[in-house]
């Protein structure tokens, strides 16, 4: 009896994974996507719509459950009462916070301009306080929270959950962000790589979707990628896989804030780009400045970028050697860049990956902008079943 009580819980496990993945899934989709039978599937939705877990929408929105031979079958989705969650990014200049029901909708945010790299203390006070700002705007009880997921920009340490190089968040060195989290705001934390939070986002709600081998690439002040491969982000031994921007991209460059020298940071960041224009557009040019100009059609500046293109994907091509993605999803400030910097991506991508491994892969841009990591931290939270049950939330103790 035991084994089949372990059997039920993992088979309903299984169903609420897909609709939190999905949004919504008709019974049908449920068969096929867990392999489950019809019969199966239709016990365990009745008992999670018993539970108040799962609610049924008619496939035309009309609100009412559909009935009678031929009309669309009705699509299942999470009830958005049933928790909530909590989404943490921590960028190099701002702090964003985000709370979202299980079925991923977004209720509330916030952004705070603030100097992350060298202040820990205060970037974790302000999260706190931006925690505390997104419950009071909604009415949202914290017994409804099921977790907070964290990004941080550079390697986290999977063992400690400190980052990994205090060459990169310096004002982070032996700052255990997840326990300090955890401390400030009462809930189970998980903290995670910003790159692979964007790589979570676009593969559940923007321009990865429905692929399971995927690189997105974040190019900011840092650059760096999240590697989603066979639908499961590959870390590394100690975190510090998809670390592109201290790839060697010109030997005989410029330092690195890591030591190293002629790093791609230093050739194809916002950071360079800017620091390249500025003799001939101003001293006070700014990234976005920059991408105003690019727009406008400034040759310099989109030349300037194609080139910053051409350098990531250059390192890309040895990625994709290695890894045979089915995309390169492009995102982080420079993202915004569009054009100018794509065709510089897929035309290194054409001339150094192998034949067959650069026909396999597509150049996208981010669907998702600069909100990928704060909603791939979301996805960290709600895409986990087994944080769920553990969350002790009322709809979601017996499941």
């Amino acid at each position: 009896m035991g084994s089949l009580r372990s059997l039920r819980e993992l088979n309903r496990l299984r169903i609420v994974d897909v609709l939190r993945r999905r949004g919504s899934a008709s019974r049908g989709d449920l068969v096929q996507l867990t392999g489950l039978s019809r019969t199966t599937v239709t016990t365990l939705v009745a008992d999670l719509q018993a539970r108040g877990l799962v609610v049924e929408r008619a496939a035309d929105g009309n609100g009412s459950a559909p009935s009678g031979r031929g009309r669309r079958p009705g699509l299942l989705r999470l009830d958005a009462s049933a928790g909530t969650a909590l989404g943490i990014d921590f960028d190099h200049r701002h702090v964003r916070v985000a709370l979202a029901d299980l079925a991923s909708t977004v209720l509330a945010e916030r952004r705070i301009e603030l100097d992350v790299d060298h202040d820990a203390t205060a970037a974790l006070d302000a999260a706190a306080e931006a925690v505390e700002d997104v419950l009071a705007e909604t009415g949202s009880d914290r017994d409804r929270l099921a977790g907070a997921g964290v990004g941080l920009p550079g390697p986290v340490d999977r063992r400690t959950g400190t980052v990994g190089s205090s060459s990169i968040l310096p004002g982070w060195r032996g700052v255990a962000a997840c326990r300090e989290l955890e401390r400030r705001l009462g809930l189970r934390v998980e903290v995670e790589n910003d790159a692979n939070l964007g790589a979570l986002a676009e593969a559940a709600f923007g321009a990865g979707r429905g692929l399971s081998d995927l690189v997105y690439v974040k190019l900011a002040s840092g650059i760096g990628a999240g590697l989603l491969l066979d639908g499961r982000l590959y870390r590394g031994s100690v975190g510090l896989a998809g670390e592109l921007g201290h790839v060697s991209a010109r030997p005989d460059g410029q330092i690195c804030r890591c030591g190293n020298r002629g790093c791609l940071e230093t050739v194809a960041s916002s950071c360079a780009l800017v620091a390249l224009l500025r003799p001939t557009r101003g001293d006070d040019l700014t990234v976005r400045d920059a991408l105003e100009l690019a727009a406008e059609g400034d040759l310099g500046v989109r030349r300037a970028i194609n080139d910053a293109g051409h350098a990531v994907g250059r390192a890309l091509a040895d990625l994709c050697n290695c890894l045979n993605p089915a995309a390169i999803v492009v995102g982080g400030e420079l993202g915004a860049a569009g054009e100018p910097l794509l065709a510089g991506i897929r035309e290194a991508v054409d001339r150094y990956a192998q034949p067959h491994a650069a026909q396999a892969v597509e150049v996208r841009p981010s669907a998702l902008g600069d909100r990928a990591e704060v909603l791939g931290a979301l996805a960290l939270v709600i895409g986990d079943t087994e944080r769920l049950r553990s969350a002790e939330l009322p709809a979601l103790q017996h499941v």
